[in-house]
Order: structure tokens, then sequence, then C-alpha cells
């Protein structure tokens, strides 16, 4: 990335905006987006997610998982360390409520963005590194001690501008330093398909208690039939749309109604929910990827 994010900006295509007109033009692209499904692929991801899931996992069995989390989670950036940490290319291009703002450094206002989830930085590095705005805080937590012990190594890091804790979102009471009614953003990238289905509610219903009225909630996760979800193999199912990982990770798959319906019960106001069934393909060896990711803005009203 270059170092005018917002001009960078101008010249990357948006999410949702590379359409495949042609198919013999497939594999010009690495991605397309909003590709349609036919009727027979349709059926076979269900039939795929109804082989899947059709056994379940014993009580017992999830529990193990759900109370070992922390572990699995700080085992899994331990194996990975920072080489887990990508500059997230179209974060700004996506999310231009993130982007450092262009106006005279003198007179911006006061801005506080918290992100849930943080893993080891890869939303909050690209925000520290290219933001000039002398009043801009940034906070950020996660589950695995071991991703805030990375993401303070970094070399971006900036402790002047940036608070990272280990917490627990999943928990009734959220310890954080900062008051309810205060965040201009909360981000949540790939984070509440970590969490227990039942236990998702309230976390955003927490989110709209610590936004600010005015506040908008930043969301990109997976959907329903994405590629990740088709090949589980049976045994992995914990309940419907709900897996966990050879590594011991938890994911959940979501719908456009679930997520509508979810934050519209926290109280937030829906600006967008864009459902994008992507395909990627790897253009030496000639596969088709389907991918399927959902992105949403939600806003707290004033």
């Amino acid at each position: 990335m270059s170092d005018n994010p917002a001009a960078e900006n101008e010249k990357r295509p948006q999410f949702g905006t590379r359409l495949l007109t042609d198919a013999d033009d497939v594999f010009k692209h690495n991605a397309w987006d909003h590709v349609q499904w036919d009727e027979e692929q349709e059926l076979a991801a269900k039939a795929a997610v109804a082989k899947n899931s059709t056994s379940k996992m014993e009580a017992e069995q999830k529990e193990r998982f759900q109370t070992d989390a922390p572990k699995f989670w700080d085992s899994f950036y331990g194996i990975h360390d920072n080489r887990f940490f990508k500059d997230r290319h179209w974060l700004f291009t996506e999310f231009p409520e993130l982007a450092p703002l262009a106006a005279d450094s003198a007179v911006l206002q006061p801005r506080s963005i918290f992100e849930l989830g943080c893993g080891v930085g890869n939303t909050i590095l690209p925000l520290l590194q290219y933001s000039s705005e002398p009043q801009l805080k940034v906070f950020g937590c996660d589950f695995s001690a071991r991703a805030i012990e990375i993401l303070r190594s970094q070399r971006q890091f900036d402790e002047k501008r940036c608070e990272v804790f280990v917490m627990d979102a999943t928990l009734d009471h959220w310890q954080v330093p900062f008051e309810e009614n205060s965040q201009d953003i909360i981000v949540m990238i790939f984070v509440l398909s970590a969490i227990e289905p039942k236990k998702m509610q309230r976390v955003l219903d927490n989110c709209y208690r610590y936004l600010r009225p005015g506040g908008l909630l930043l969301f990109r996760d997976y959907g329903r039939y994405d590629l990740a979800q088709l090949r589980f193999k049976s045994g992995k199912c914990m309940e419907d749309n709900f897996y966990v990982r050879g590594d011991g990770t938890m994911v959940y798959f979501f719908t456009e109604e679930e997520l509508r319906g979810m934050m519209t019960q926290a109280g937030l106001q829906e600006e967008q929910l864009i459902v994008d069934r992507r395909l990627q393909v790897n253009r030496c060896r000639g596969l088709k990827m389907y991918r399927v990711w959902i992105q949403t803005k939600f806003r707290k009203p004033l």
C-alpha cells in the first residue's frame, strides 16, 4: 500500500464491482464478485452441508472445545506468529470510514475506534501506520493473550495512540478502558463467526452499548455455503452451520437474514448489507473456488 491510502482507494476496485460477464474470461483475474449460482450448484452446496452436519458432536466434546477456546487460539497464533499478519489492502476501500481523514489535522475532531477480535493487528496496524490524525485513539481486544503479545511487539504498534488488551467478548459485562456511548466506530472482521451462536446476540448488544449515538459498526464475515463450510468432513459439526476446524478453533457461517435480525434486535440501523458470492481462481492450476462473504454497516441511532 502506498503512503496515501486515500489516493489508492480511488484506483482500487471496490468490493463487488469486478463482474464476470463472459465465462471465457474466468482465468483473466484472480477473483470475480457476485457470481451467480445455478440451481445445480445451489443444490450441491446444500447437499454437502447436509452431509457434513448430519452427525453432531456429543455434548462433552463440544464443551471441551468451548472451554479450551483460548488455548486453541493461543496455539494458532503461536504457530503462525507474526507471519499471520497481512496488510489488508481492501480495508480502506471497503470501509472508507476507517481511512485517515484528509482535512486539516489542526481542526480534526477526536476519533475513537475499537476493534473486537483484533488478532495480531491486521486492521489496527494499517490504521496506526497511515493515519496522522492527532486525536485518533485506537483500541483493540482479543480472546488470545498470544495474539495481543505479538501485536504489541510489532514495529508499527504505537502505545501512545493504541491500547490493546485480552478480553472475552462473550461476557455479559465488558472490562474495557473506555466509557459506554464513546466509540465512533467498532470493527468486527471474521470475529463473530468464531463465537458460539447462543452468545452472538450478547456481543452485538454490547457493541451497541459502547458505540456513541451515530456510531458505526463495521462487519465482515463468512456467509452460508462458503467453500470452507462445504469442505468440512463429517464429525466436525457442533450444531447447524457451526464447526470445529482441525486446529480446534470454531467457525459459523451466516445468512443475510440472521445478521440483519441480530443487528436490528441490538438496536442498530442498517446502512449496508452485501452478500458476495465470489469466485476465486488459481490461474496456474486452473482451479475455481467459490467463496461467500457478508459485509455490513449498521449505525446506532442518534
